[in-house]
């Protein structure tokens, strides 16, 4: 007898995964169901009744399934014959948003409107998810498994019923577009169902971890980390209901295995998924305010990379999303706290590998000071030197560190709590150093919070020469000319701006320029106190928000006969004519 079906899919070759050997599913009757209807296999002694008790809301509910399948005898069926069970009339379930972050909405019926999702909301059978660009929505099912939608997905909830009143999970996900990542925890439950179809693939999963992913080109991929996978190659729904496939068109996927389906309908020869990438150098603290910036080795077949920063260690709350030519992963920078980095190598199928999974921290406030003086590699007089940094709006303190090595293992001068961003220096010998300085709040019980330190930058001290060189003479808090430095990655290029410092909000820039390094000198600007902002502009094309500002002090240029800054007598540069 032929299926009905209310929303058949394309008619194309398609693709079912089902878990573990192929005669673990014999128990539960026919191939997979590819509709609205679940095909039964008539055993010994069942009657209509039995069957309603066991797939319906109650057992008076038969007389449906002798009108949809036509039964004279409603005690008595031909063992091997099939009886379909409309999925309609099995009692109704519903999902519920675990998780979401950017633009998600729902659509519950054709025609509606979309809708925004929110955490905690009700989904219900139909419900269509669109998940729009650098967005993420975690779906949890009433038995627990946990569907990742990825950015850009488009995801249909198409059946969420119960087998019987009180039965196992009855699911089918359709995918449009995009790709989603499941969790299906192991079950008792030999009739459980979980199904989550492409256009060219049917996956059937129970217990087990794995992701399905659509191309533009129309190619679908199969990843699995846990549990054994049976991949079959399939032909159209009706067909693949009635008959089971046969043994020639049956591949199974172990653990750590994936496979391709080309966009005719081809399936791809299980292959081992490429070993996690090497995340032992990410550092275990982030400091940088501007970019999320993590860089992983590169691994031998690997064509690109996906990565993922989430909340989690399950990844169900992701915050950052991105797909990269190599391993330098940027995205936008995070709030302070701590994360998780998944990173998968793919390889030249477009299958993902192993996730590598590594904690880390960030930790970006108070924001560090800039370098002023002196510059970078620059040398600086025995005797008469000084180290000297931007002020941050807000902060108490700040903590300057000299040491002889970048790693600063032993430092030489660990000033922690000054209240200007200053250190001199008269006393340090001649040689090459590393300097660097933090800032730091006071907190209620008076303690300090300290933020990240600023990039080590190198500088030597020299004995005084009879004449002092150029590159001797160091701009002074007070001088006229200026001096910025900060760390900036290769290709990167920066947006400066300037606005005095009464006006904390830049609504009265006084400068405002992009520069292709990591520095900037001004000279020519009046006497008085400065705020400064930093913008990066990544050669990913991914601008950061412009930098906390810092305040830097523009002096006259005139000093007195011993060489000092002439101020008046509230502490105030005192200007040339």
């Amino acid at each position: 007898m032929p299926a009905r079906h209310a929303n058949p899919l394309p008619r194309t070759t398609s693709l079912a995964l089902a878990l573990g050997l192929l005669a673990a599913a014999a128990h539960a009757g026919p191939a997979v169901p590819q509709g609205d209807e679940i095909a039964h296999t008539v055993q010994e002694g069942d009657t209509l009744e039995g069957l309603a008790r066991a797939y319906l809301d109650a057992p008076r509910q038969w007389p449906l399934l002798q009108a949809r399948n036509k039964v004279a005898n409603p005690r008595r069926l031909q063992p091997g014959s099939v009886v379909w069970i409309p999925v309609r009339l099995q009692p109704a379930e519903s999902a519920t948003v675990a998780f979401v972050r950017g633009q998600v909405t729902a659509q519950a019926h054709p025609g509606d409107a979309p809708v925004p999702v929110a955490k905690g909301g009700r989904l219900d059978e139909g419900t269509a998810l669109h998940v729009g660009p650098d967005a993420f929505v975690a779906v949890e099912l009433a038995d627990g498994t946990v569907v990742r939608v990825q950015a850009q997905s488009d995801l249909q909830l198409r059946q969420l019923r119960r087998r019987g009143r009180a039965g196992s999970l009855q699911s089918v996900l359709e995918m449009r577009s995009g790709a989603v990542e499941s969790s299906v925890p192991p079950s008792a439950e030999p009739f459980r169902r979980f199904e989550l179809r492409t256009p060219l693939a049917v996956t059937s999963v129970r217990g087990t971890r794995f992701s399905v992913a659509m191309t533009e080109s129309g190619q679908t991929t199969a990843s699995v980390l846990n549990g054994s996978v049976a991949v079959q190659q399939r032909q159209e729904e009706a067909a693949a209901a009635a008959q089971a496939p046969s043994p020639a068109s049956t591949a199974l996927l172990a653990p750590v295995q994936g496979l391709a389906v080309a966009a005719d309908g081809t399936v791809g020869t299980p292959r081992a998924l490429l070993p996690a990438p090497d995340t032992s150098g990410v550092p275990a603290t982030l400091g940088d305010a501007g970019l999320l910036a993590i860089d992983v080795p590169t691994l031998p077949g690997a064509v690109r990379y996906e990565a993922q920063v989430a909340r989690d260690t399950d990844f169900t709350q992701v915050l950052r999303h991105g797909r990269f030519a190599d391993g330098r992963l940027r995205w936008q920078a995070l709030d302070d706290g701590r994360y998780y980095l998944s990173v998968r190598a793919v390889d030249d199928a477009g299958i993902p590998g192993v996730p590598a999974v590594q904690p880390f921290a960030v930790k970006t406030r108070p924001v560090a000071p800039l370098h002023q003086n002196p510059a970078p590699g620059a040398i600086v007089a025995h005797g008469l030197g000084s180290l000297q940094c931007t002020q941050v709006p807000g902060v108490r303190w700040y903590r300057i560190q000299v040491a002889s090595d970048a790693r600063f293992t032993q430092p030489l001068l660990d000033e922690q709590r000054l209240s200007d961003c200053r250190l001199a220096i008269p006393a340090l010998p001649v040689g090459n150093y590393f300097w660097r300085m933090a800032s730091l709040l006071e907190l209620p019980d008076g303690q300090a919070d300290q933020g990240p330190f600023a990039p080590p930058q190198q500088f030597s001290v020299v004995e005084r020469p009879a004449t002092l060189t150029l590159q001797s003479l160091q701009a002074q808090d007070g001088d006229a000319t200026v001096h910025l430095h900060w760390p900036g990655q290769p290709g990167q290029r920066f947006r400066l701006q300037l606005a005095a410092a009464t006006d904390p909000g830049f609504d009265r820039i006084t400068l405002d320029t992009v520069l292709d390094a990591p520095e900037w000198t001004a000279s020519s600007l009046a006497a008085g106190e400065y705020l400064v902002r930093i913008q990066v502009l990544d050669p990913s094309g991914l601008d950061s928000d412009f930098s906390p500002a810092r305040q830097i002090r523009v002096g006259s240029g005139i000093r007195s006969g011993a060489g000092l800054p002439v101020s008046t007598s509230s502490g105030q540069p005192v200007g040339r004519p």
